[in-house]
Protein backbone atom coordinates (compact mmCIF):
# COMPACT_ATOMS: atom_id res chain seq x y z
CA UNK A 1 0.00 0.00 0.00
CA UNK A 2 1.26 3.33 -0.73
CA UNK A 3 1.75 5.85 1.95
CA UNK A 4 3.84 8.65 3.63
CA UNK A 5 7.77 8.52 3.90
CA UNK A 6 6.74 9.83 7.38
CA UNK A 7 4.58 11.24 9.16
CA UNK A 8 5.69 14.95 8.71
CA UNK A 9 5.20 14.46 5.41
CA UNK A 10 1.92 13.63 5.90
CA UNK A 11 1.35 16.78 8.00
CA UNK A 12 2.69 19.20 5.47
CA UNK A 13 -0.40 17.96 3.01
CA UNK A 14 -2.86 18.26 5.66
CA UNK A 15 -2.12 21.04 7.24
CA UNK A 16 -0.99 25.26 6.55
CA UNK A 17 1.38 27.20 8.32
CA UNK A 18 -0.38 29.00 11.22
CA UNK A 19 -2.76 31.63 9.91
CA UNK A 20 -2.91 29.76 7.32
CA UNK A 21 -6.19 27.67 7.08
CA UNK A 22 -8.81 30.17 5.57
CA UNK A 23 -8.88 30.31 1.94
CA UNK A 24 -8.04 33.69 0.54
CA UNK A 25 -7.45 34.90 -2.94
CA UNK A 26 -7.53 38.99 -2.53
CA UNK A 27 -9.48 40.28 0.40
CA UNK A 28 -7.62 38.98 3.61
CA UNK A 29 -4.62 37.61 1.71
CA UNK A 30 -2.41 40.92 3.16
CA UNK A 31 -3.73 40.39 6.72
CA UNK A 32 -2.73 36.87 6.06
CA UNK A 33 0.77 37.13 4.85
CA UNK A 34 1.56 39.87 7.66
CA UNK A 35 0.38 37.78 10.36
CA UNK A 36 2.50 34.53 9.06
CA UNK A 37 5.43 36.71 8.82
CA UNK A 38 5.22 38.06 12.73
CA UNK A 39 4.61 34.44 13.80
CA UNK A 40 7.19 32.94 11.68
CA UNK A 41 9.74 36.24 11.57
CA UNK A 42 9.90 35.17 8.15
CA UNK A 43 10.10 37.97 4.90
CA UNK A 44 8.00 35.80 2.40
CA UNK A 45 6.27 32.55 1.78
CA UNK A 46 9.03 30.69 1.40
CA UNK A 47 10.50 31.68 4.48
CA UNK A 48 7.24 31.12 6.06
CA UNK A 49 6.62 27.37 4.88
CA UNK A 50 10.76 26.40 5.75
CA UNK A 51 9.85 27.69 9.06
CA UNK A 52 6.72 25.96 9.54
CA UNK A 53 8.26 22.46 8.27
CA UNK A 54 11.06 23.17 10.99
CA UNK A 55 8.56 23.63 13.51
CA UNK A 56 6.74 19.90 12.63
CA UNK A 57 10.45 18.84 12.20
CA UNK A 58 10.45 19.23 16.60
CA UNK A 59 7.22 17.58 16.99
CA UNK A 60 8.46 14.31 18.18
CA UNK A 61 9.79 16.32 21.37
CA UNK A 62 7.17 18.93 21.73
CA UNK A 63 5.05 18.71 24.87
CA UNK A 64 2.34 20.61 24.15
CA UNK A 65 1.14 21.00 20.34
CA UNK A 66 -0.91 24.45 19.43
CA UNK A 67 -3.52 23.43 16.24
CA UNK A 68 -5.39 25.87 14.58
CA UNK A 69 -9.04 25.04 13.08
CA UNK A 70 -10.32 27.69 11.31
CA UNK A 71 -13.98 26.46 10.54
CA UNK A 72 -17.27 27.84 11.35
CA UNK A 73 -19.29 25.36 9.16
CA UNK A 74 -20.84 23.84 12.28
CA UNK A 75 -21.90 26.77 13.83
CA UNK A 76 -25.75 28.17 14.27
CA UNK A 77 -26.90 31.67 14.73
CA UNK A 78 -24.09 34.08 13.50
CA UNK A 79 -20.93 32.98 11.63
CA UNK A 80 -17.33 34.39 12.43
CA UNK A 81 -15.77 31.85 14.63
CA UNK A 82 -13.08 30.86 11.49
CA UNK A 83 -11.41 34.54 12.31
CA UNK A 84 -10.92 32.91 15.86
CA UNK A 85 -7.74 31.68 15.71
CA UNK A 86 -5.74 34.17 13.43
CA UNK A 87 -6.67 36.68 16.21
CA UNK A 88 -5.99 34.81 18.98
CA UNK A 89 -2.82 33.89 17.80
CA UNK A 90 -2.22 37.78 17.09
CA UNK A 91 -3.43 39.28 20.55
CA UNK A 92 -1.34 35.60 21.94
CA UNK A 93 1.72 36.53 20.48
CA UNK A 94 1.83 40.54 21.47
CA UNK A 95 1.42 39.63 24.84
CA UNK A 96 3.62 36.38 24.95
CA UNK A 97 6.15 36.98 22.10
CA UNK A 98 8.61 33.83 23.66
CA UNK A 99 5.83 31.25 22.46
CA UNK A 100 6.79 30.18 19.97
CA UNK A 101 10.36 30.16 20.67
CA UNK A 102 10.53 28.04 23.20
CA UNK A 103 11.53 24.30 22.53
CA UNK A 104 8.41 22.83 24.56
CA UNK A 105 5.50 24.09 22.25
CA UNK A 106 5.10 23.66 18.89
CA UNK A 107 2.61 25.51 16.77
CA UNK A 108 1.93 22.81 13.80
CA UNK A 109 -0.25 25.65 12.20
CA UNK A 110 -3.86 25.10 10.68
CA UNK A 111 -6.17 22.48 9.28
CA UNK A 112 -7.15 24.07 5.90
CA UNK A 113 -10.60 24.50 5.50
CA UNK A 114 -12.72 24.38 2.85
CA UNK A 115 -15.39 26.84 3.78
CA UNK A 116 -18.23 24.52 2.58
CA UNK A 117 -17.50 21.58 4.00
CA UNK A 118 -17.68 19.87 7.51
CA UNK A 119 -16.88 16.28 7.15
CA UNK A 120 -15.83 13.87 5.10
CA UNK A 121 -19.21 11.16 6.24
CA UNK A 122 -21.40 14.14 4.49
CA UNK A 123 -19.50 14.23 1.07
CA UNK A 124 -20.32 12.21 -1.66
CA UNK A 125 -17.86 10.55 -3.32
CA UNK A 126 -17.90 12.87 -6.36
CA UNK A 127 -17.11 15.87 -4.31
CA UNK A 128 -14.89 13.77 -2.12
CA UNK A 129 -12.49 13.39 -5.04
CA UNK A 130 -13.07 16.79 -6.97
CA UNK A 131 -11.67 18.37 -3.19
CA UNK A 132 -9.22 16.06 -2.93
CA UNK A 133 -7.98 17.16 -6.08
CA UNK A 134 -7.68 20.48 -5.21
CA UNK A 135 -6.37 20.24 -2.07
CA UNK A 136 -3.52 17.71 -2.15
CA UNK A 137 -2.36 18.29 -6.33
CA UNK A 138 0.90 16.73 -6.05
CA UNK A 139 0.00 13.42 -3.73
CA UNK A 140 -0.69 10.59 -6.63
CA UNK A 141 -3.64 8.34 -6.79
CA UNK A 142 -4.19 6.32 -5.14
CA UNK A 143 -2.85 7.87 -2.11
CA UNK A 144 -4.88 11.02 -2.60
CA UNK A 145 -8.33 9.31 -2.60
CA UNK A 146 -7.48 7.92 1.38
CA UNK A 147 -6.71 11.59 1.95
CA UNK A 148 -9.17 13.43 4.04
CA UNK A 149 -10.81 16.78 2.59
CA UNK A 150 -13.24 18.40 5.35
CA UNK A 151 -12.10 20.37 8.29
CA UNK A 152 -13.46 17.64 11.04
CA UNK A 153 -12.25 14.84 9.48
CA UNK A 154 -8.63 16.15 8.57
CA UNK A 155 -8.01 17.30 12.37
CA UNK A 156 -9.58 13.95 13.44
CA UNK A 157 -6.53 12.37 11.64
CA UNK A 158 -3.47 15.17 12.01
CA UNK A 159 -4.28 14.28 15.71
CA UNK A 160 -4.15 10.65 15.63
CA UNK A 161 -1.08 11.38 13.49
CA UNK A 162 0.68 13.30 15.67
CA UNK A 163 -0.26 11.15 18.98
CA UNK A 164 1.62 8.20 17.02
CA UNK A 165 5.19 10.08 16.94
CA UNK A 166 4.35 12.00 20.14
CA UNK A 167 2.03 9.83 22.40
CA UNK A 168 2.43 12.09 25.65
CA UNK A 169 2.20 14.98 23.99
CA UNK A 170 -0.79 17.60 24.47
CA UNK A 171 -3.09 19.76 21.93
CA UNK A 172 -4.40 22.86 22.35
CA UNK A 173 -6.79 23.48 19.63
CA UNK A 174 -8.00 27.02 18.23
CA UNK A 175 -11.44 27.18 17.08
CA UNK A 176 -13.28 27.73 15.39
CA UNK A 177 -16.59 26.83 16.46
CA UNK A 178 -17.87 24.48 18.80
CA UNK A 179 -18.07 21.21 16.68
CA UNK A 180 -14.22 20.94 16.40
CA UNK A 181 -14.18 19.31 20.05
CA UNK A 182 -15.28 16.37 18.46
CA UNK A 183 -12.35 15.01 16.48
CA UNK A 184 -10.19 15.88 19.71
CA UNK A 185 -12.64 13.76 21.68
CA UNK A 186 -12.44 10.85 19.37
CA UNK A 187 -8.58 11.33 18.97
CA UNK A 188 -8.14 11.19 22.64
CA UNK A 189 -10.80 8.40 23.24
CA UNK A 190 -8.63 6.30 20.59
CA UNK A 191 -4.81 7.15 22.12
CA UNK A 192 -6.08 6.89 25.71
CA UNK A 193 -6.76 3.34 25.26
CA UNK A 194 -9.84 3.61 28.02
CA UNK A 195 -8.28 5.31 30.65
CA UNK A 196 -10.97 7.63 32.15
CA UNK A 197 -10.41 10.91 31.19
CA UNK A 198 -12.85 13.56 31.23
CA UNK A 199 -14.03 16.88 29.53
CA UNK A 200 -15.12 19.83 31.45
CA UNK A 201 -17.44 22.34 29.25
CA UNK A 202 -17.44 25.95 29.99
CA UNK A 203 -20.74 27.27 28.09
CA UNK A 204 -23.74 29.32 27.95
CA UNK A 205 -25.34 26.53 25.84
CA UNK A 206 -25.64 22.85 26.54
CA UNK A 207 -25.01 21.39 22.69
CA UNK A 208 -26.53 17.80 23.91
CA UNK A 209 -29.02 17.62 21.23
CA UNK A 210 -28.79 13.77 19.63
CA UNK A 211 -29.11 15.62 16.02
CA UNK A 212 -29.92 18.87 14.36
CA UNK A 213 -31.75 19.35 10.91
CA UNK A 214 -30.60 15.90 10.03
CA UNK A 215 -26.92 16.58 10.89
CA UNK A 216 -25.10 14.46 13.80
CA UNK A 217 -22.22 16.35 14.33
CA UNK A 218 -22.19 20.16 14.65
CA UNK A 219 -22.05 22.75 17.32
CA UNK A 220 -25.32 21.93 18.98
CA UNK A 221 -24.87 18.33 19.02
CA UNK A 222 -20.66 17.09 19.86
CA UNK A 223 -21.32 17.07 23.57
CA UNK A 224 -23.91 14.84 23.75
CA UNK A 225 -22.01 11.85 21.68
CA UNK A 226 -18.55 12.96 23.51
CA UNK A 227 -20.83 11.54 26.79
CA UNK A 228 -21.74 8.74 24.65
CA UNK A 229 -17.90 8.06 23.61
CA UNK A 230 -16.97 8.49 27.79
CA UNK A 231 -19.76 6.23 28.71
CA UNK A 232 -21.75 9.13 30.43
CA UNK A 233 -21.28 8.80 34.39
CA UNK A 234 -20.75 12.59 34.44
CA UNK A 235 -17.38 12.03 32.87
CA UNK A 236 -18.46 15.74 30.75
CA UNK A 237 -18.82 18.58 33.04
CA UNK A 238 -20.43 21.21 32.12
CA UNK A 239 -19.95 25.20 33.50
CA UNK A 240 -21.49 28.17 33.06
CA UNK A 241 -25.41 26.70 31.65
CA UNK A 242 -27.96 28.92 31.48
CA UNK A 243 -29.09 29.23 27.72
CA UNK A 244 -31.64 26.24 27.27
CA UNK A 245 -35.21 25.10 26.97
CA UNK A 246 -35.14 22.40 29.49
CA UNK A 247 -33.88 22.22 33.67
CA UNK A 248 -30.63 20.45 34.92
CA UNK A 249 -32.58 17.74 35.69
CA UNK A 250 -33.81 16.89 32.30
CA UNK A 251 -30.18 17.17 31.29
CA UNK A 252 -28.34 15.12 33.49
CA UNK A 253 -31.19 12.50 33.72
CA UNK A 254 -31.14 11.90 29.91
CA UNK A 255 -27.84 12.38 28.64
CA UNK A 256 -25.79 11.26 31.98
CA UNK A 257 -24.01 14.81 31.88
CA UNK A 258 -22.71 16.56 35.48
CA UNK A 259 -24.05 20.55 34.98
CA UNK A 260 -22.83 23.44 37.24
CA UNK A 261 -25.41 26.17 35.80
CA UNK A 262 -23.78 29.84 35.65
CA UNK A 263 -26.39 31.05 38.60
CA UNK A 264 -25.57 28.76 41.36
CA UNK A 265 -21.58 29.75 40.37
CA UNK A 266 -22.27 33.25 40.64
CA UNK A 267 -24.68 33.17 43.72
CA UNK A 268 -21.73 30.43 45.69
CA UNK A 269 -18.52 30.64 43.99
CA UNK A 270 -16.64 29.03 46.34
CA UNK A 271 -19.14 26.10 46.94
CA UNK A 272 -19.24 25.97 43.01
CA UNK A 273 -15.45 25.50 42.76
CA UNK A 274 -15.47 22.83 45.27
CA UNK A 275 -17.84 21.14 44.33
CA UNK A 276 -16.48 21.30 40.83
CA UNK A 277 -12.98 19.88 41.73
CA UNK A 278 -14.92 17.47 43.64
CA UNK A 279 -16.82 15.79 41.21
CA UNK A 280 -14.11 16.15 38.12
CA UNK A 281 -11.39 14.67 40.69
CA UNK A 282 -13.51 11.47 41.25
CA UNK A 283 -15.13 10.40 37.49
CA UNK A 284 -11.47 11.35 35.62
CA UNK A 285 -8.98 10.51 37.38
CA UNK A 286 -7.06 9.81 33.66
CA UNK A 287 -7.24 13.62 33.02
CA UNK A 288 -9.05 16.56 31.72
CA UNK A 289 -9.80 17.35 28.31
CA UNK A 290 -10.74 21.41 29.06
CA UNK A 291 -13.39 22.36 25.75
CA UNK A 292 -13.88 26.26 26.56
CA UNK A 293 -16.58 28.07 24.57
CA UNK A 294 -16.14 31.58 25.40
CA UNK A 295 -19.46 31.76 25.91
CA UNK A 296 -19.50 30.56 29.07
CA UNK A 297 -18.09 33.64 30.34
CA UNK A 298 -20.32 36.70 30.62
CA UNK A 299 -20.84 38.22 27.36
CA UNK A 300 -19.54 42.13 29.80
CA UNK A 301 -16.17 39.72 28.83
CA UNK A 302 -16.82 38.37 25.61
CA UNK A 303 -19.10 39.61 23.32
CA UNK A 304 -17.13 38.76 20.58
CA UNK A 305 -18.54 35.48 19.88
CA UNK A 306 -21.45 33.79 17.58
CA UNK A 307 -23.98 33.64 20.59
CA UNK A 308 -22.84 36.20 23.58
CA UNK A 309 -25.22 35.83 26.90
CA UNK A 310 -25.28 37.92 29.85
CA UNK A 311 -25.53 36.57 33.54
CA UNK A 312 -22.84 33.94 32.80
CA UNK A 313 -19.47 33.42 34.97
CA UNK A 314 -16.56 35.62 35.76
CA UNK A 315 -13.30 35.28 33.69
CA UNK A 316 -11.60 34.90 37.31
CA UNK A 317 -14.03 31.98 38.44
CA UNK A 318 -12.28 30.15 35.44
CA UNK A 319 -9.02 30.99 35.21
CA UNK A 320 -9.02 29.53 38.73
CA UNK A 321 -10.76 26.27 37.72
CA UNK A 322 -8.32 25.50 35.26
CA UNK A 323 -5.59 25.96 37.24
CA UNK A 324 -7.08 23.86 40.03
CA UNK A 325 -7.82 21.38 37.05
CA UNK A 326 -4.32 21.43 35.90
CA UNK A 327 -2.69 20.15 39.46
CA UNK A 328 -5.26 17.51 39.89
CA UNK A 329 -6.45 15.22 37.81
CA UNK A 330 -4.20 17.15 35.36
CA UNK A 331 -4.77 18.74 31.53
CA UNK A 332 -4.49 16.33 28.67
CA UNK A 333 -5.71 18.51 25.86
CA UNK A 334 -7.66 22.34 25.98
CA UNK A 335 -9.49 24.34 23.16
CA UNK A 336 -10.63 27.49 22.82
CA UNK A 337 -13.33 28.26 20.56
CA UNK A 338 -16.09 30.46 19.46
CA UNK A 339 -14.50 33.47 19.16
CA UNK A 340 -15.67 35.39 16.62
CA UNK A 341 -13.94 39.18 16.68
CA UNK A 342 -15.90 40.24 13.91
CA UNK A 343 -18.91 40.23 15.70
CA UNK A 344 -18.18 42.81 18.24
CA UNK A 345 -17.74 46.36 18.43
CA UNK A 346 -14.92 45.92 20.44
CA UNK A 347 -13.53 42.67 20.19
CA UNK A 348 -10.22 43.78 22.16
CA UNK A 349 -12.39 42.96 25.79
CA UNK A 350 -12.83 39.10 24.83
CA UNK A 351 -9.50 38.79 22.99
CA UNK A 352 -8.49 39.68 26.64
CA UNK A 353 -10.47 37.84 28.23
CA UNK A 354 -9.20 34.55 25.45
CA UNK A 355 -5.54 35.49 25.99
CA UNK A 356 -5.96 34.92 30.09
CA UNK A 357 -7.69 31.36 29.31
CA UNK A 358 -4.64 30.74 26.38
CA UNK A 359 -2.28 31.19 29.36
CA UNK A 360 -3.65 29.42 32.14
CA UNK A 361 -4.73 26.34 29.43
CA UNK A 362 -1.35 26.10 28.27
CA UNK A 363 0.71 26.84 31.77
CA UNK A 364 -2.14 23.58 33.05
CA UNK A 365 -0.94 21.37 29.54
CA UNK A 366 2.82 22.19 30.35
CA UNK A 367 2.28 21.05 34.27
CA UNK A 368 3.98 17.41 35.04
CA UNK A 369 1.08 15.28 35.19
CA UNK A 370 0.20 14.37 38.97
CA UNK A 371 0.78 10.83 40.57
CA UNK A 372 -2.43 8.89 40.72
CA UNK A 373 -2.74 7.72 44.90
Amino acid sequence: MERFATVEEELGQLLRPAGGGLYVVSTGLAEQQLLQQQLYGAANPGEIDAAWRGALARLRSAKVVILGIPSDVGAGFRRGANGGPGALRRAWLASRPDLLSRGDVVDVGDVFCVPQLLADDMLSASQRDATAAALYPTVAEPLRSRLPVAPLTIAERVLDLIFSIAPDVRPLILGGDHSVAWPVTTALHRHRHGDPFGIVQPDAHTDLLAERLGIKICFATWSFHASVLLGGEGRLTQVGIRATRFPKEHWEKTTGVKQFWAQDVRDNPERSMREILEHVRKVAPGGVYLSNDIDGTDAAFADACGTPEGEGVSPDFFVEMIEELSKNPGLIAGDLVEVAPALSAHPERTLATAVRYLDATLDGLLREFPKRP
